[in-house]
């Protein structure tokens, strides 16, 4: 991303985007962890009542029953209604929390993985190293997001103590009315001790390997879009409108296909993410007994419109929050990482310096 003004007028080979030059003994480079977790949170909380909605939606089938489920505008107004504006935010500490975590070693290990990849398997570099850099950077993410998901979902799930209070649950043999699955959470602390002590560290990873199943291919595919999408902008670029370059902020690159890489992935990986979250959602009285099962039971009672339930909240809330993401990110090492650059610069050449004054006394 460095590279915001090509040499040459000719199409090169695609370079990363994504990545900057590393030096040969700087592994991770720590800007990339602290932007990324910066993006991260800031995408997640400006985009936290769209996803809300998102949960409630596909979270109806296991506290509501499959029949007469809402529709995305009807989910709106039942929220606004039984909890007003503090409805949309319940959940929303713990998720960008969560986001942090996630977005920090998503971009950070992307630079040092893609790196590695390409040096040791030459093979799978350009948009495969990528896709896998990606998926590794939140595969290490999960560790802290899948808690904090957890705890994010079952806020969202739950809205005000009032409006939890009237849930009714239904399971396989009957409609019990008011049966809680799950107490009322007042915060993340509270959440998370309350899960640690009802159902311990198997509650606190509820949908681990489904969250891991929606979460490896959504970051791989996402950035291998992302990668590819500034490829073919390049190519546009310096092919038909090369004088486009000095007019085109990255920061508004990185928002527009950051939100088109986003939106693709995002759907791609939509019956993914209906199954994790209800089994994260579902509790101690479990409806589904492991992801087979889950897929199994939503496709033989809802089909195909059951596996896609919640896409176009899901998308709505992607696009935007990859573009917040991206373009933060974007805008961050284009306007910090050559003030840091040449600080270090700066520091090398003190040092070197002080050395060779060193040195001199030393032959003196």
């Amino acid at each position: 991303m460095a590279d915001r003004s090509p040499t040459s007028s000719e199409f090169q080979a695609p370079v990363s985007h994504i990545t900057n030059p590393i030096s040969g003994n700087q592994f991770f480079v720590w800007r990339e962890f602290l932007w990324g977790g910066i993006a991260g949170g800031f995408g997640e909380g400006m985009m936290h009542p769209v996803d809300t909605v998102k949960t409630r939606i596909q979270s109806q089938a296991i506290l509501s029953g499959s029949q007469n489920q809402k529709s995305i505008s009807q989910m709106v107004r039942s929220v606004w209604a039984a909890d007003g504006l503090r409805g949309f935010y319940r959940g929303v500490t713990p998720g960008v929390t969560g986001s942090l975590a996630t977005g920090a070693t998503y971009f950070g290990f992307i630079e040092s993985t893609k790196k590695w990849i390409e040096e040791s398997h030459p093979s799978l570099g350009g948009h495969w190293a990528h896709f896998i850099a990606g998926a590794v950077g939140d595969t290490l993410g999960s560790f802290v997001y899948v808690p904090c998901e957890v705890m994010k979902q079952r806020m969202q799930v739950q809205g005000t103590i009032k409006s939890w209070g009237s849930i009714l649950m239904k399971d396989n043999i009957c409609v019990k009315s008011n049966l809680q699955i799950y107490g009322y959470y007042t915060g993340i602390y509270q959440a998370g001790s309350s899960i640690w002590r009802e159902q311990g560290l198997r509650g606190l990873y509820a949908g681990y390997w489904s969250t891991l199943a929606r979460d490896v291919p959504f970051a791989g595919l996402m950035v291998m879009f992302y990668e590819a999408l500034k490829d073919l902008t390049e190519y546009g670029k310096q092919r038909w409108i090369p004088s486009l370059n000095s007019y085109v902020n990255i920061s508004i690159e990185g928002l527009v296909l950051g939100g088109l890489a986003g939106g693709f992935s995002a759907y791609l990986t939509t019956p993914l993410d209906v199954i994790k979250t209800r089994m994260q959602v579902q509790g101690s009285t479990a409806r589904y007994n492991g992801w087979s099962d889950a897929v199994h039971k939503i496709w033989m009672t809802e089909g195909m419109t059951g596996m896609f339930r919640g896409s176009i909240p899901r998308i709505t809330w992607y696009i935007p929050a990859s573009a917040l993401t991206f373009m933060a990110v974007e805008f961050l090492r284009d306007h910090f990482n050559e003030k840091l650059e040449n600080d270090d610069n700066t520091q090398e050449i003190a040092s070197l310096s002080i050395e060779k004054k060193g040195s001199i006394r030393e032959v003196a």
